[in-house]
């Protein structure tokens, strides 16, 4: 049963759910919004324990408050059940209070308020994978390296200052529940990001098309055995000398076809597949 049910969008509850939009105000209420029932799910499942990799730690926080509109309460209710017995609020909204709440051109018509679930570095303990984003200001490709790293079993997602907010509308809903998943370091600067994995045993490998080490040599060689971090540049002009010169090389995924590159997402996903099986095999 809904707690309460908001229909005006003029109503001063909608308007500060709706400023969470926007990067200022997700700082000072250090909150965001998860859009769509998958990203809901995957929240209350973290606020419950269900997912077993939960930053949360199973305790019984993360999700503030849950808004949904009447169809998609009856078509979810599992998400409901969830939000009830996570003792987390749930509110009933009409379809133009979804419309000013959603971020998406054609909402689902399910929303939750989110506390941050973002954790100190050094926090972040028996690392094997990890992965560094340094100035990745796409969202949509912050979200997709965030989910592809959950699904090859990464440690830990660093967004360094210079990277876009992981709590970007865009980025929540590209990572597909991801955030929730695994530990999530923001605004650390990308030296100290590496120094960090270094410490902690691990070799420092910077994707870089132009790299002069080649992915599956690197892996032939041994080098993708032990704990491995990887660190991801910027979409258009990828890493800078000074930033790879931290880390332990550069290296090129090859390409065996006629095409100039791969993209961000899928570049990440060749990186982070191949150490996983290399370190399984190991």
């Amino acid at each position: 049963m809904a707690s309460h049910e908001f229909t005006s969008v003029r109503s001063p509850r909608i308007k500060g759910v709706r400023r969470l939009a926007k990067r200022t105000f997700r700082q000072r209420e250090r909150r965001f919004l998860a859009e769509g029932p998958q990203a809901v799910r995957e929240a209350l499942a973290a606020v419950n324990g269900g997912n077993g990799r939960s930053p949360y730690g199973g305790a019984a926080r993360g999700v503030v408050e849950v808004y949904a509109t009447a169809e998609a309460m009856q078509r979810h209710i599992d998400l409901m059940d969830a939000a009830h017995t996570a003792g987390v609020p749930t509110h009933r909204v009409s379809l133009d209070v979804m419309s000013e709440l959603a971020q998406t051109i054609t909402p689902q018509g399910v929303i939750a308020v989110c506390d941050f679930v973002d954790v100190p570095l050094e926090s972040v303990t028996d690392v094997r994978l990890a992965v560094v984003l340094s100035h990745v200001r796409d969202p949509g490709n912050a979200g997709t390296v965030l989910r592809t790293a959950d699904a090859a079993g990464a440690d830990v997602v660093i967004f360094t200052d210079a990277s876009v907010d992981p709590y970007n509308g865009k980025c929540v809903r590209a990572s597909a529940g991801s955030l929730f998943h695994l530990p999530v370091v923001v605004g650390v600067p990308v030296a100290r990001a590496v120094d960090f994995l270094h410490g902690t045993g691990a070799k420092a490998w910077a994707a870089d098309g132009g790299g002069d080490r080649d992915l599956h040599q690197l892996a032939d060689d041994g080098d993708l055995d032990g704990p491995v971090g990887w660190v991801f540049g910027n979409e258009a002009w990828g890493l800078p000398e000074e930033i790879v010169q931290l880390t332990d090389g550069a290296v090129s995924v090859p390409i065996y076809g006629g095409a100039e590159s791969l993209n961000l997402a899928t570049a990440a996903a060749v990186c982070l597949y191949t150490t996983a099986r290399q370190q399984r095999r190991s």
